[in-house]
């Protein structure tokens, strides 16, 4: 009887495998994504109910994800084996979106700008703020972490971001930050410092795009 369970489990594996190669993950419910990436991790036997379990518990997909070590292996099932590699998903997804990004193209729009920043956000639990620094033809000098905060807000330091700018000697600036809510709408404090951060930045020379 274990071997012939043994034997449907294997057989379940292998369809929900062939079945990610020929169409992706599109339609796919979070906890099915979850069972295929709990494959590798937990060589055998049924991990569906796992993956259940812990799309329950954190909410979704991303709340899985997103959650931290020691809370994934509070779940009965997860070891730190399992643990790291639900970690490194979203961990090596920044680095392949980063790697994607070409830093040699002039970013002449705000467009541009969003793509190269983006990934540095990627999976983020709090807010930070990002400083994008270009030279006077809008070439990519180099992209800064400023400030990581909490889920709610994140300190935009003027003294910071200059030091950094005018450390790789940028003449220009983008500077970003994220909403842990996704809810991207500009507060009232987000324009009022943006407002002082470019009064700020001009007299010694950086344009705050």
């Amino acid at each position: 009887m274990a071997e012939r369970r043994r034997s449907i489990h294997t057989g379940h594996r292998q369809r929900v495998k062939d079945e990610f190669s020929a169409r992706g993950l599109a339609g796919w419910p979070d906890h099915r994504v979850l069972e295929l990436l709990l494959y590798y991790a937990i060589p055998q036997g049924d991990v569906n109910g796992l993956a259940h379990e812990l799309v329950e518990r954190f909410g979704s997909l991303a709340g899985v994800l997103d959650a931290a070590e020691e809370e994934l292996c509070r779940v009965p099932g997860v070891g730190q084996h399992t643990a790291v590699l639900l970690k490194l998903i979203p961990a090596a997804g920044a680095r392949y979106l980063q790697s994607r990004a070409d830093l040699g193209e002039p970013v002449r729009r705000t467009e541009d700008a969003y793509a190269l920043l983006e990934p540095y956000f990627f999976g983020a639990r709090n807010e930070m703020v990002y400083v994008l620094c270009l030279d006077g033809k809008r070439q990519v000098l180099g992209v800064r972490k400023v400030a990581e905060g909490s889920i709610e807000m994140a300190e935009v330091n003027t003294r910071r971001i200059a030091e950094e700018a005018i450390g790789l000697r940028a003449a220009k600036i983008y500077v970003a930050h994220n909403h842990v809510s996704n809810l991207a709408i500009p507060s009232q404090a987000d324009w009022l410092t943006t407002d002082v951060l470019r009064a700020a930045l001009r007299p010694i020379g950086i344009e705050l795009i």
